[in-house]
């Protein structure tokens, strides 16, 4: 085993991070109801209900309309989603809910989640479904005011709820977590198994930003607490939303200088293993791999790593 090789530092991650936006976000629209209702009436309308997307595609404001008539979903809610930046296209979210009570097999019929589907998606499409099933997830989440506990209605086109008895406006939050790629100094990728995953999944560690922290000290907390290993070298290399139900992943390298230090935490995660390029290949050969979904940024960290080839990297998708 080769000792002390140079470690290539990673560039920043495509997609979503270094190539501008294909939406305008158009947030000065929010303000004109009339604005808002005229962009509904020849929007593309992504159909959200109860956290799950509708397979149908976009639909327009007739189709909304007329299942809204049909007595199938209730009237729901409009959120903007914005502009397309290109074609001028208006975009909304529709996030209602079924009018009878459905099971959990009844609401998997012609609709799925962003989990499932992200993958197939194109970039303008995770990035409206990302935007949208955020703000589904906030809405539902928070349908009092935290200050007064009244009941608050959603305004300027979804971006805010409204408390009428104390005025005041709520805001969607994100909650920001770190997911870290470690690293040894014979580049060898360190991953974990969560006791809640598939038998043979494992993945970057995450966790979640505590009040007074850094990214960088999470980062350092977070490895230590999961894995028991310390690290350095830490260097940021892109970020992806991940409403699930409401997060920003922020995500690293870091390098470990003593790799035998690595031990699983026994509660978040149940086993850690040390990967080179051929261990992974091997062991998704055999079976005794799987690796994380490709909507995830951890699996788009690992294909990072790997280099040319990873395209063919395969299995993993199924979330449980």
């Amino acid at each position: 085993m080769r000792t002390g090789c140079r470690l290539v530092p990673f560039t920043l991650m495509s997609a979503i991070n270094s190539q501008p936006s294909r939406i305008d976000r158009a947030s000065h629209l929010r303000e004109s109801p009339a604005t808002l209702d005229r962009l509904w009436s020849k929007a593309q309308i992504l159909h959200i209900a109860q956290g799950r997307i509708g397979a149908e595609g976009y639909l327009n404001a007739d189709r909304v309309a007329a299942l809204i008539a049909n007595g199938e979903f209730k009237e729901g809610s409009r959120y903007f989603l914005g502009l397309d930046a290109v074609t001028g296209d208006p975009y909304f979210a529709w996030d209602t809910q079924w009018s009878v009570a459905k099971s959990d097999e009844e609401m998997q019929v012609g609709f799925t989640t962003l989990r499932e589907v992200g993958a197939e998606l194109s970039d303008i499409d995770v990035e409206l479904a990302l935007h949208a099933v955020a703000l589904s997830n906030w809405h539902r989440a928070h349908p009092c005011c935290a200050k007064c506990g009244a009941p608050t209605r959603v305004d300027l086109g979804g971006a805010v709820r409204v408390c009428d008895i104390d005025k005041s406006q709520h805001h969607p939050r994100t909650d920001g977590a770190v997911i870290v790629l470690i690293r040894d100094n014979d580049d060898r990728i360190l991953l974990g198994h969560q006791p809640v995953w598939p038998e043979g999944r494992f993945s970057c560690f995450a966790g979640f930003l505590e009040p007074g922290e850094t990214f960088e000290q999470c980062v350092e907390r977070e490895v230590f607490e999961e894995a028991g290993v310390k690290v350095s070298q830490m260097q940021y290399i892109g970020s992806q939303p991940w409403p699930f139900p409401a997060s920003i992943m922020i995500a690293f390298s870091a390098v470990v200088e003593d790799p035998s230090t690595a031990k699983a935490d026994g509660v978040e995660i149940t086993e850690v293993r040390w990967f080179s390029r051929e261990d992974l290949k091997k062991s998704i050969a055999d079976g005794s791999l799987l690796l994380p979904p490709t909507i995830s940024v951890a699996r788009k960290m690992i294909a990072m790593w790997f280099g040319p080839g990873a395209d063919k990297l395969t299995g993993g998708e199924s979330w449980r």
